[in-house]
């Protein structure tokens, strides 16, 4: 198993290797031309589909972005991503189709260790997050490692998710607590 490996399973991952720095040199030379951008470039278009394979058409990632790969970052047929937004995909970044993020979210994969020694060495883990369709992430939300957020949620603008946020929740907060059911379902 190599580092890649390791990290896209949730085991500790060594992120010096030449694998995943090879990866991070080619995300961020992407990054860089997306980000210089305006997103009404047709070259915009070519730019984020060999950054994010597999991107849907109707998909939309307003520049500028950040990510650490690119290829673990997997939408849903209309998701729209506003501008500023970081995601560290060293673990999968699932968003379900319809999903509205809004601008300046940060959504973290990686782990470091909680021994400080061990954080010497380029080393993480990195545990996937999942959000699930028809979602309303408002502005500035921080989405910690390992977290899964249900179908229809919103969630408030400037929380910070540390757990697992059911479907059809209304959460806001530091840390985001759930403060209402939706019941509005089609």
């Amino acid at each position: 198993m190599d580092e890649v490996d390791k990290m896209r399973s949730s085991q500790l991952a060594n992120t010096a290797s030449p694998e995943i720095q090879e990866r991070f040199k080619r995300a961020k030379k992407l990054l860089l031309k997306l980000n210089a951008m305006s997103g009404y470039e047709e070259e915009c278009r070519s730019v984020l589909e060999e950054l994010i394979p597999g991107i849907p058409a109707s998909a939309t990632i307003c520049p500028p972005f950040c990510c650490d790969h690119g290829d673990g970052i997997r939408l849903g047929e209309h998701v729209f991503i506003n501008s500023n937004c970081t995601f560290l995909d060293g673990g999968y970044i699932t968003v379900g189709a319809y999903t509205l993020i809004g601008p300046c979210v940060q959504i973290y994969t990686p782990q470091h260790p909680f021994d400080y020694l061990e954080r010497r060495v380029e080393q993480e883990y990195a545990y996937p997050v999942t959000i699930g369709e028809d979602c309303w992430i408002g502005g500035g939300v921080v989405i910690c490692p390992g977290v899964t957020i249900g179908d229809r949620c919103i969630i408030g603008a400037g929380s910070v998710v540390t757990k697992d946020i059911p479907s059809d929740c209304v959460a806001v907060g530091n840390p985001a607590k759930v403060i209402r059911q939706n019941d509005i379902k089609k």
